[in-house]
């Protein structure tokens, strides 16, 4: 088991992470020219999501919804404002946190996305069930993997 054991885990394809890491780039990758007709990148994109199911929300529940930092949000949200998609505001009751808003504009744009995702899909080398498995394990992973960061 011992030096054998230490080779087989150092090897490329018997590594769970590569094959996560080089699927979700090859995913969002078949997203940015969908995208592109919208003025999106996948990032913007995602966060637009959220807001269209929310309608708003602070920057604090964005992050900790998609898992993505203040720094890494801070940035897009601006670019997402100076398009005329969403504001940004401090509400009274808490001038700490961040609103975010769609704008008309924000808000219209859901109706030319929700085509993206289907259309994505049908680029993907697997079937219905088969994506839907994939979704409910690496949604199970990722709720489990969250739970274990919140209770450390």
């Amino acid at each position: 088991m011992g030096e054998n054991s230490l080779e087989h885990s150092l090897l490329l394809e018997d590594m769970l992470c590569f094959p996560l890491y080089a699927c979700a780039k090859e995913v969002v990758r078949r997203y940015r020219a969908p995208l592109e007709v919208l003025g999106l990148t996948y990032t913007q994109f995602i966060v637009m999501t959220v807001l269209w199911e929310e309608g708003s929300l602070t920057e604090g529940d964005l992050g900790a919804r998609l898992y993505l930092d203040s720094g890494t949000l801070a940035p897009l949200l601006k670019r997402l404002e100076k398009a005329g998609m969403l504001v940004r505001s401090r509400p009274k009751e808490n001038e700490r946190a961040l609103l975010l808003s769609l704008t008309e504009k924000g808000a219209a744009l859901k109706s030319k996305a929700a085509s993206v995702p289907g259309a994505v899909q049908k680029t993907l080398p697997l079937t219905e069930g088969e994506l839907s498995r994939l979704q409910s394990l690496l949604g199970k992973m990722l709720d489990a993997l969250h739970h274990e960061e919140e209770e450390a």
